[in-house]
């Protein structure tokens, strides 16, 4: 399945929308990766702990949102978007949604 951020795929036009897809995921930083992000931040560099979990949180979110394309029979997701949200008590959960438009090309 094509995955993109573009409304087209060069090369193959779309011959059928077929519906919004969505995939969410909400993932938590536990209190030692707090501790030694907040020690990274005082020394400066990045956050390699913040950094894998951003990516896991984006990679599991687009993964549902295929699985979801899929039982819909599309042939790709067009136009999709990421956004990224902190939640619950103090901030302490990172939410990861992405949307887009499942096509048949």
């Amino acid at each position: 399945m094509i995955l993109s951020t573009t409304n087209n795929i060069d090369g193959n036009p779309v011959k059928d929308y077929i519906g919004i897809v969505t995939g969410e995921t909400i993932i938590g930083a536990n209190i030692f990766k707090d501790f030694f992000a907040s020690i990274r931040d005082v020394v400066g560099g990045r956050s390699g702990s913040y950094e894998k979990v951003l990516r896991e949180a984006k990679d599991t979110a687009l993964k549902e949102m295929k699985e979801n394309a899929s039982k819909l029979n599309a042939d790709a997701i067009i136009g999709i978007d990421l956004d990224y949200e902190t939640v619950g008590k103090g901030g302490g959960m990172l939410m990861v949604t992405a949307s887009g438009t499942a096509v048949k090309l």
